[in-house]
Formats: C-alpha cells, structure tokens, sequence
C-alpha cells in the first residue's frame, strides 16, 4: 500500500516551482493576446490565447516593445510559476510580435502614440557642434558599420576623440544595452558633443531594436544631442525620428557628423589667394593712381618750367632791348648833370653838363635853351 504524500500549501508551490523549473526553464508560446490590462501603471496582466486554451502572464510595463492591444499575436519567453496567493501564470521576459501585419500594426501604433506626445517634432532637435571634438559611440564593435565608421571619420577629421560603447544592435537585449549605453553617456563626466548610434542594414525584424519605445523615448530625452543612423537610406526606423539628426547610413553619419580635411585645406587655400587678391587689388589701383599723378607731374612741371623758360627769354630780350649801352649804339647820349641822369627839361642856361655817348662823353654848357613848340 503507498503512502499518502501530504504537502502544505507552501511545500507544494515549492515543490511545483522546482519542477516547473527544472522540466521547463524558459518556454516561449505564441498566440493571440487577450484580457491585456496594465494596473498602477506598473504591472502588466495578460492571457495568450489560442482556440482552446489559455495561458496567463504577469510581468512590469518595462517589457512592453511597444503598444499593445487584445487580438495582437505575440511571442512571449517567460518562467513558468506558481504563485502562493494569485496562482498559476508566467513571469514575462521579452515580448516580441509575431507576423507582419501585427508588428507593422504595434509599430504603426507606437509611432503615433509618439507623434501625438510630440517626441518627433522639428521644434525639438537641437543642433550639434561641428565639428565637434569627442563624440559617444553606440554599436556593435565587431559590425561593418562600426568599421566603415571609424574608417571614413579617421580619414575626413583625424581630430576627434571618440568613445566607444559596445553594445547589441538586433536580438532580445539589444534594446536593454542600448538603454544603458545612453545612460552611461548622459551620466558620465566626458564633454561630448554627441551621442552617435549606428548599425548597418538588415531586416526589419534585425532592426526592431530601434523602433523599440523604451530606446526611442531613452534617444529623445538624452541630454546630449543624438545622430542616429540604422539601416540603409531606406530604411527609417522610430530612434531615427526622435533623434536631433539622421545619417541615411552609417557612412553617411561620419560624413554629416565632420568636414573633410582635404577639401578644407584646398578651400583655404582658395580663400587665402582670393584674400591676397582682395588686399592686392587696391595696392595695384594705388600704385597705378601714383605712377599716372607722377606722370602728370612732370608733365605740368615742363610746362611750367617752359613757360618760365620763355618768360625768362622776354625778359633777357628785353633787357638787351632797354641796355643803355645799346640804346647808345644806336647814336642816343646820355644827359647827365653832376654824374646823374637827368631829363632835358630840366636843365638851365649855363649848367654845366656831360653829354655820354657810345664813343665818347662829351663836356659841355648851356648857352641857350630853344624849345620846340608843339603843333
């Protein structure tokens, strides 16, 4: 005859949980949402559903991708448990939707319950230094788009200092190290000028750590403005929105995020030669002013000196004109009375004169004074 196994109530949902712990582990089960409730803003209630049965599950709002609805098919990893007061259900992990139409559904839903908080708006991004001089970098440090990045940032700007954070970039954690990384950044003591989260391309279920609302909302409120490139040029996912700026590639984020070194130096060399230019262009009109007022200098100094020239001939012609010594040679005289020249009408009978000619001065009296009349 077999003994009768009795248990106390806490004995048996030990007993069951160990079981359930040991048979079981981690189950993930698939179906269609129903009686979803959150209570206190907290915790999250919630049965998946198929056409027979039901399973129930418990977990915190922390582990919501997003909105969810009753009639959503979902897949769901939890611990099977056995609670002492509230009974059987499952400790949610991760909940991940199942099926395009419902995971372009929930994003559909995220993205406008985001809209609508104002999380997207244009008034809302902020400009980023450029360039700026250290940046935080969060991806995958083994990807490609790591390497393309680091590769096309050293070759354009090799001046900026870059930290790096190594996280996920697809899969259950990722949005959880993505988080964290941010967080990191944000409470560290580095001055960085931006926060830049980069992954390359891939589909749409690879990507879904970016459209996750715990990571768009953590992007939005960062304190350091955020560039966010996922993905190819197609691909826009919900971080991309809420950041301050958007790469289409990660190639193209080191492209935005600085100059290029050679095309700088190539356009200051430019602009030195048009400033040397600019400068020179009013030394030359100077230079070229002075040489034409040199040149009418000396033109108008011959000319005067001409002038001068020929005033000082009429001069020297006049003053052979009026010599004395010439007039004489002509056969004038000279009346002079007691060595001075005096006029003719002057003189007196019986004064005594010298009459000077070219050839001879000639001593003489006044006899008589005969005056011409005048017609």
């Amino acid at each position: 005859m077999q003994t009768e196994l009795i248990l106390s109530p806490s004995d048996f949902v030990a007993i069951t949980n160990q079981t359930l712990e040991y048979a079981l582990g981690i189950v993930c089960i698939e179906g269609e949402i129903s009686n979803f409730r959150i209570s206190k803003n907290k915790w999250l209630y919630f049965d998946v559903i198929d056409s027979e049965s039901k399973v129930s599950f418990f977990g915190t709002i922390f582990h919501l991708p997003g909105p969810l609805e009753n009639g959503m098919v979902v897949k769901v990893t939890g611990r099977p448990h056995l609670h002492n007061k509230f009974g059987f259900s499952i400790s949610v992990q991760t909940i991940t939707p199942s099926g395009e139409g419902t995971i372009k559904k929930l994003l559909d839903a995220l993205k406008m319950k985001l809209e609508n908080e104002g999380l997207f708006k244009q008034d809302r991004k902020r400009m980023i230094k450029y360039p700026p001089v250290g940046i935080g970098l969060i991806t995958s440090l083994h990807s490609a788009a790591y390497a393309d990045f680091i590769k096309i940032l050293n070759a354009r700007w090799p001046f900026i200092t870059v930290e790096v954070c190594n996280v996920l970039v697809q899969g259950e954690g990722a949005p959880a190290e993505i988080v964290q990384a941010i967080d990191y950044f944000n409470e560290s003591n580095s001055n960085l000028d931006a926060l830049v989260i980069i992954r390359g391309g891939g589909s749409e279920d690879d990507l879904s750590a970016f459209n996750d609302e715990r990571v768009v909302r953590k992007i939005s409120s960062s304190r350091i403005p955020t560039l966010v490139a996922i993905g190819h040029e197609i691909n826009l996912s919900l971080g991309e929105l809420a950041a301050d700026k958007r790469a289409s590639t990660p190639s193209n984020a080191a492209e935005l995020m600085v100059p290029d070194l050679q095309f700088e130096r190539k356009y200051l060399q430019q602009s030195k030669t048009l400033l040397v230019e600019y400068l020179n262009a009013p030394l030359q009109a100077e230079e070229t002013n002075l040489h034409q007022v040199r040149l009418n200098l000396v033109r108008n100094l011959r000319i005067i000196f001409e002038i001068e020239k020929q005033k000082v001939e009429n001069f020297k012609d006049l003053f052979v004109a009026y010599n004395p010594n010439n007039i004489l040679k002509r056969g004038y005289s000279l009346v002079k009375k007691e060595g001075k020249i005096i006029k003719v009408e002057t003189l007196k009978v019986s004064d005594a004169i010298t009459v000077s000619t070219h050839y001879a001065d000639i001593e003489a009296r006044i006899l008589a004074i005969n005056k011409i009349g005048k017609d």
